[in-house]
Formats: structure tokens, sequence, C-alpha cells
């Protein structure tokens, strides 16, 4: 704060001014003079002045107009009334009138100094506190501005519990006006099965060792209906902090409580994550045990399939059991399309990648439905440039069907059935909340107008074996098929649903930058062929390698086996130039079909692999065959379909 002043000395005795302002001017402030008021109110005017010497008789105005001038006009210059006419009542008005001192002609020049001094000091203390004020409303308005635009919930308690303040993040967050909240008790918005966890945050405050851990739970929300007026009320989640307000010197005992302070934020995103962390954690179990059980099983159709393939090849078609042995192998069949559902689930793989249009998927995939399902309506809303996808046609077209039968199922009494498809491009933190890497995608719609589900039929829909119709309705594998067919080809499915609003479900696949590719004409099953060379059957199911066994004796094969990949390198390393074909079974306990491989190559760079498994032709298996397996066979596997592999491979 500056120590030199600026002083008006204003006395129509020239004499008395050139002496004060001496006198001040000695003590190292700036001074100006007026003989008459017209003179101090243009030098007020023209000039900051922080002290007035006021005489109170001039020729031309009374010096109570002058304080009126400055009062209006100056507030902050202090005055000091100087008269030789010194009355109760001048005195009175003058200091009700602003003055600071009133002082008295003639005077000693000491006392004027100690006057103008205290002046001065209450001058530079109302600048002070005018700038101590000026930035505390600064810091409140700075501490307003960031807790009304806080995203978060802030908050302040009385010692009972109720609001005194709340910013305006409550109502963005929960629909609630923030001053219709002062006043109340918290646990007016605190969800009701929450309130034990809320009280014991809040008590804690008061009592007991306080954690500094964030408390979950949940508040009411009021969501705003069609009915005007009206309110839904939902629950939003949140983690809470809260601190208590203590009075330490109020009371002899120890500190007082006077209420809390604390913050709510909104952790529904997160919790969305997790969620969603969680249920994909638990596909991917399901995926695991759904794809052994799927291997395991067929291998036992293996043994079944094969069997029934070496007695259909021994009996005429006019034999009395030929047709209930081609039943049998009928059922194989269908037990393996459920294998393939699981092995769908369990994200089996790709069997042949080629470049698609899904708005020709799509259509062909609905068209094929509604020969069969004529009481449902189906319409399209489809992008006329839409890009095209990596993925196998066969097996999008049966995830698309699933969808289809699960909507029909859905409208028992018809309904309709929209697709639509479309371009999307997902930047980060929308790719973040479908759980794929940002990227181009396309996005296919199918929404039906059927019952709809709620959200704990959706939480589990996409679960083996999960159905919620009848038992005699499904087998509950349609849609985890679905699931990991999508995931297989890099994309993500989500399903939005309400009870009796229909339900919709949508897919996104990696948009794919190359052209389309040209349908190839199907391979047509040819009948058996046989041969004379030796092949070696490895396998770690010996009910496998018995009847893989017989049924290549019977199309005149020499067969050797192994039960392990060690024992088949053995076999291999000494009976080398004896063995044409090895088939070699791709899942194995100690040394896998992969390892095998890579071993039967460092003895010999060309030997001739069949690759077979349960499971479908991916990873593992398509690894196998990049690094120069000859083919690949999925097990249950039928007589013709090995003898026209081996032929090929053994041709070439």
């Amino acid at each position: 704060m500056r120590d030199q002043f600026e002083i008006c000395i204003v006395d129509d005795n020239h004499r008395v001014c050139e002496s004060i302002e001496i006198l001040l001017k000695n003590q190292g402030h700036q001074t100006q003079t007026a003989n008459s008021g017209q003179k101090a109110l243009q030098i007020l005017k023209n000039d900051t002045i922080d002290l007035a010497l006021l005489d109170m008789n001039l020729p031309d105005m009374q010096g109570l107009e002058i304080m009126d001038f400055i009062r209006a006009h100056c507030p902050e210059t202090q005055m000091i009334v100087i008269t030789g006419v010194a009355t109760i009542d001048l005195a009175v008005e003058a200091l009700r009138r602003g003055a600071f001192d009133f002082l008295r002609k003639p005077f000693e020049y000491e006392e004027l100094i100690n006057r103008v001094k205290n002046a001065l000091h209450k001058k530079r203390l109302t600048a002070e506190n005018r700038a101590i004020n000026g930035q505390l409303r600064q810091s409140e308005d700075r501490y307003q501005f960031l807790v009304q635009s806080s995203p978060d919930i802030i908050f302040t308690l009385d010692d009972q519990g109720r609001f005194t303040f709340i910013n305006q993040a409550v109502e963005t967050l929960l629909g609630y006006r923030s001053e219709d909240l002062i006043g109340e008790h918290y646990t007016q918005i605190v969800y009701e099965d929450d309130l034990d966890t809320a009280k014991y945050l809040f008590h804690e405050r008061r009592t007991g060792t306080r954690s500094n851990r964030g408390t979950e739970f949940r508040l009411k929300s009021l969501k705003k209906t069609a009915e005007p007026g009206t309110f839904e009320v939902n629950y939003l989640p949140v983690e809470m902090k809260a601190t208590g307000l203590y009075d330490t010197g109020s009371s002899r005992n120890g500190s007082t409580f006077l209420g809390s302070y604390g913050v709510a934020r909104d952790i529904s995103e997160r919790k969305r994550l997790e969620a969603q962390f969680n249920q994909a954690l638990r596909m991917k179990s399901l995926g695991s045990l759904a794809g052994g059980i799927a291997h395991n099983f067929n291998n036992l159709l293996m043994s079944i399939q094969g069997n029934i393939s070496l007695i259909l090849a021994q009996t005429q078609s006019s034999a009395p059991g030929y047709n209930r042995l081609k039943s049998i192998e009928h059922y194989v069949d269908e037990a393996s399309a459920l294998t393939g559902q699981l092995l769908g689930f369990a994200r089996g793989g790709k069997y042949n990648l080629e470049t698609l249009d899904m708005n020709q998927v799509l259509k062909k995939s609905a068209e094929l439905f509604s020969q069969t399902k004529r009481e449902i309506m189906v319409s399209y809303c489809l992008a006329d440039t839409l890009k095209p996808i990596g993925g196998d046609q066969n097996q999008l077209r049966q995830a698309l069907l699933n969808l289809f039968v699960n909507a029909w199922q859905a409208m028992p009494d018809g309904g309709e059935l929209v697709l639509s498809t479309s371009n999307q491009t997902l930047e980060e933190r929308q790719a973040r909340q479908h759980a794929l890497p940002p990227g181009e995608y396309v996005t296919i719609c199918i929404a039906d107008t059927g019952v709809g589900m709620d959200e704990t039929t959706q939480e589990r829909i996409f679960e083996p074996f999960f159905s919620s119709r009848e038992v005699d309705q499904g087998t509950g594998l349609g849609l985890a098929s679905v699931y990991g067919i999508v995931k297989n080809h890099k994309g993500s499915i989500e399903v939005h649903s309400q009870p009796n609003e229909g339900s919709t479900f949508t897919l996104r696949f990696p948009a794919s930058q190359n052209k389309l590719s040209i349908a190839a004409e199907k391979e047509v099953p040819k009948g058996l062929s046989g041969g004379s060379e030796t092949i070696l059957v490895v396998d770690d199911q010996e009910m496998v390698l018995d009847v893989t066994k017989a049924c290549l004796q019977e199309l005149g094969y020499e067969v050797c086996t192994s039960q392990s990949g060690r024992e088949a390198i053995d076999v291999f390393s000494s009976h080398q130039k004896n063995i044409d074909l090895i088939l070699l079974d791709l899942i194995m306990p100690e040394m896998g079909g992969k390892e095998t491989f890579e071993s039967l190559q460092k003895i010999d760079p060309g030997v001739k692999v069949l690759i077979s498994s349960g499971y479908s032709l991916d990873g593992a298996a398509r690894g196998v065959l990049e690094k120069g397996a000859l083919g690949f066979i999925q097990k249950p596997f039928k007589l013709n379909e090995l003898s026209q592999k081996i032929h090929t491979i053994l041709q070439n």
C-alpha cells in the first residue's frame, strides 16, 4: 500500500493554505490548494483526492456543500473539517455528512498531522478491506462457478442430515431442483434398499473410524413421463464421499459436530462397463465349456458315425435294417448340427472367409425365412452404398436365420420384422461402449414387434441352453451360436427390449476394404474312393482310433495308429518311408496336433498330413494348414467324406 497521498487544502485564507501545504509536503504528501468552493470542486472533479481539508466558510459556498459533492461523487475521499466557527451543531452535521474528524482553528500543527495520519490510515484500511473483499468475491465467484459446473453432485448437510446446499448437478442427474431439496433430509433421495448403507456413511462422519474410500449406493432419479407433470422413479448408482464438519473450540468436552459435506459421482457408465466386462468373462467361460463339450461329443458321434458308415458300406439298400441304419445316420447329422451350434457359441471358427455384401446376405436369408413364415411381414431399410465385410457366408446366414426364428417365436400372432443396414464410424468413446476398436463398421438392425423381454432375460439371452420358452420349443442354442458367430467375426451384438414393446438386435461387423468375392460353385459329394497306401492315424481317443482304422481298412488302406503325438513321432521316425499320409487329430493332451505337425515336418518337410478335429476350421487348425498341412476334416465325418479327402491328397 502506498505511503504518499494526494491532499486538497480548501481555505479562503492564502497563508493558512500555504502553511498547511508546506507542513504536509514535509510529510511526503502531494498537495493542491483551493481558496474557493468552485476551485475545490474543479480539483475534485479532475483529480483523485485521498483527503480533503475543508474550511466551512468560503466566499462562494459553504463547506457543507463541498462535503455533499464529495459524498456523492468521491465517496473514497476522506474529509477533515477545519473551521474557526466551531459549534456542536456544525460538528454533528459535518460528521453526519461523512467527515472523519473536526478540527477548530487555531490548532497545533502536530495535532493536524496526527489527525491527517489517522484519516489516511482509515483510507488505507478501507482500500485494503475493499481489495480483500474483492478477492473474496472473486474467490467465491470461482468457487460457485466450479461447484455449479461440476458434473458431480456437491452438497452440505446440517447436523440433522438436512440439505443446506446442493449444486445444480442434482437436477441434471436426478431431476430434482436444488432449491426444492434445501431443508429436506438426505434420505428423501436415497433408494430404499440402500438406506442402511447411506445411514452408516453419514453416521460414520460423526463417530468411529472414518474411511476415505467411496461408498456406492443408489439415489432416486425422477424421470419425466409422457403425461405432463408426472414422473417415473428410476435409480442412479453413485459413489459417495463425505466428510464431517466440526467446531473444535465451542465445547469443553471436544469438538461439536456441525454437519457434513460431500460429493456424489455418477458411476452408471462404470457399472455398465463392469457388467459388460463380467458378461464377456462369463460368456468366454461358457464358450470354453461349450467348446469342450462339443469336442468330446463330436468324438462320440465320430465313433457312432464311423460304425454306421462301415455297416452301410457292407449292407445292401434292400436289406431289412438298411433304412433304420440311414435313420441313425440322420440322427447323427442332427446331433452334429447341435454340436455345430455349440461350436458356434464357442467361437469355433469361420470356415471360408469371403468379402460379402451384407445387404444381399440379409435379403437372401430373409427370403428363405419368409417362405415358411408367411404370417410375418418383413420390411427393409437398407443402405444404398453399404460397405462390404469379411466373413463366412454360411455362418452369417445361419446367425441371421436364428435371429429371424427367435423374432418369429416372439410374435405368435404374427407381426412385423424390420431389417435395416447402415455404415457407421465408431470413435474411441463410442467403440469402447460396444467393446470394439475404433473404426468403420457395418451395422445391421433386426427389430420385431413381439412380446419383448425384461432385463433379467436380456442379461442371459446369449447363454447356451438358456431359453425363456417352453422346453419343447427350442434347445436354447440358437442365440448362443449367433453370439459366437458374431464375436468370431470380430463384431458385437446387443439387444434392446422392453416387455410388450418388441426387441431390436444390433449387429456390428468391421468394414472391409477388399472387393466383393465371386460366388464359387459348390463341391458335389462323390462316391467312395479307396487305395492301398499306408496311413498313420493319430488320436488320443481309443474309440475314434478303432472306428477310423476300420473305415480306412474298409477302403483298402494299410493302417497304423498312435494314441499321442510323441508316439506318432516315434512311429513316423521308424517307418517314414512306408507311411504315405498321416490323419492327425488337432486336440490332444501333452503334445497337441500343432506341435506334433511341426515335429513331423522336421523329420520330413514334405510329409502329407490331413488335420482332423471336433472343432471347426479356425485358430490352431488354420495355422497348421498355413504351415503346410494338406487338408482338414471335421468330426464326425462320413466314410465317403473321408475317402474323398484322402484320395484328393494322395493323388496330388
